[in-house]
């Protein structure tokens, strides 16, 4: 199907498609400083019970209201539902934040590596700029049709330079010509398979690279890693029940959706930890993982 010039065809084709425009740079910027706003007034020690980054970094769908308003907004969904189809969940929200030069990098990975879901096609992560997006800044860098691929062995490296937990890297040579370079404008987005090879390099520019990642699933998909998983349902409907359902937070940082999200990290935590060697914690707040 094509629609606003995007043929999605394309994603079965290579595994992503980009840019879909779902947002002015206007608007793009409106909801940049809202998040700026939200990192002044909470960025002190002992003002939240974790660091405000591992608010951001993850499941921000379950306490910043503003998460899920850009999770749930109808032109991202109407692209997610070409892919995944007219019923669909939301896993999970993250704010991608790299500073102004900063050194470190996101080694090239497969984000279904620890998901610990039983069905590859049901699921898509919509990466969405809201800042500009290009080599300099440290955009997402994807192979062409990786998808294709199975999950594929990864090492755990443990890098105090990569930015993912685990600092799990894929044991292929990925060359730099087979890279292709995500570039987005602040309001324009990118869809990416769950098997897509990708990473992303330091940002030499003079400003934040920001983008909110979210993972989007069709109801028939499970979870097998963990006893249970939790989602919110943003469009049609769900008849499968593989997942307890939530509802959007009404207010930021509220005394139940903090609780909530504490229980939400160590549910998840099962799956996302499975088959390390070293009691590492996923969400540790200071990383990122696209």
């Amino acid at each position: 199907m094509s629609k606003n010039g995007i043929s999605f065809e394309n994603y079965w084709k290579d595994g992503y498609i980009f840019p879909i425009e779902i947002f002015s740079e206007k608007e793009a910027l409106s909801y940049r400083n809202k998040l700026e706003k939200i990192e002044r007034e909470f960025e002190f020690e002992g003002s939240l019970p974790l660091s405000l980054n591992t608010y951001k970094r993850i499941n921000s769908q379950c306490v910043i209201p503003m998460a899920c308003e850009i999770a749930l907004n109808k032109k991202v969904l109407d692209a997610v539902e070409n892919v995944i189809g007219k019923n669909i969940l939301i896993w999970s929200v993250e704010f991608f934040i790299k500073e102004p030069k900063s050194k470190s990098i996101v080694s090239m990975h497969q984000d279904l590596t620890y998901w610990g879901l039983d069905n590859n096609e049901y699921q898509v992560t919509a990466w969405l700029a809201l800042s500009i997006s290009n080599k300099n800044s440290g955009c997402m860098d994807f192979v062409k049709e990786s998808f294709r691929n199975p999950i594929l062995p990864h090492n755990d490296t443990f890098s105090k330079d990569n930015l993912l937990s685990r600092g799990q890297e894929i044991k292929v040579d990925i060359l730099e010509k087979d890279k292709v370079h995500i570039i987005l404008k602040p309001g324009e987005m990118s869809l990416h398979h769950g098997l897509t090879i990708h990473g992303s390099g330091q940002n030499i520019s003079n400003d934040r690279r920001i983008g909110i990642a979210i993972r989007y699933l069709n109801p028939k998909i499970k979870q097998i890693h963990a006893d249970k998983d939790y989602a919110i349902l943003a469009r049609g409907e769900d008849k499968y029940n593989h997942f307890i359902k939530y509802e959007p937070p009404n207010s930021l940082f509220s005394k139940k959706d903090l609780d909530f999200h504490l229980h939400l990290r160590k549910v998840q935590s099962k799956a996302l930890t499975k088959g390390s060697r070293k009691g590492v914690n996923l969400y540790q707040g200071n990383r990122e993982i696209a």
